[in-house]
């Protein structure tokens, strides 16, 4: 398809949005799989930007993004969660976090963290996890684990809110 000059303009001239995709991974004990960047402070999950210019999916993302930051390539389980998340400097974030499944022992020895990003990892209990996740991310994860533990459909949120 060809597009015209006044079609590429107006697309030119939409909003942006940024993507991101994570997995939210989870010991037997059900402790939270986080990981501690480098490149600023605090924790998160494995997971990262969309490639979305090569045609990459928030799917795709969030398993290539959980292969290049802690070594494990397995396909991301349902969608737990989606995020709008306004910034604050950027444009707004669509947040996708999916089910990455419960790791054995084997799993976690077998990670192996990508050193120009992040520095270690640990997992932490439920409880926790607000002292450890900031914001919208730590009410996102705690929204996922509440549709993992009701079964219930996918939360639709804004700023980790659930929305109306």
């Amino acid at each position: 398809m060809t597009t015209t000059p006044d079609f590429a303009a107006y697309i030119a001239g939409l909003p942006r949005v940024l993507a991101g995709a994570a997995a939210l991974f989870r010991d037997a004990e059900g402790r939270v799989l986080l990981v501690e960047p480098n490149y600023r402070e605090g924790w998160a999950l494995p997971g990262g930007t969309i490639e979305s210019d090569t045609g990459e999916t928030p799917r795709q993302g969030a398993r290539r993004e959980t292969l290049e930051e802690i070594g494990l390539d397995r396909p991301p389980g349902r969608l737990l969660a989606v995020d709008w998340v306004h910034g604050v400097g950027r444009p707004p974030l669509v947040a996708y976090l999916y089910d990455g499944g419960v790791l054995t022992e084997t799993d976690l020895k077998a990670i192996r963290l990508q050193e120009e990003e992040l520095l270690s990892w640990r997992l932490v209990a439920r409880d926790d996890l607000a002292a450890h996740l900031p914001d919208a991310l730590g009410r996102r994860v705690l929204a996922a684990l509440d549709v993992l533990t009701n079964g219930s459909d996918t939360a639709e949120l804004e700023n980790g809110h659930r929305a109306a």
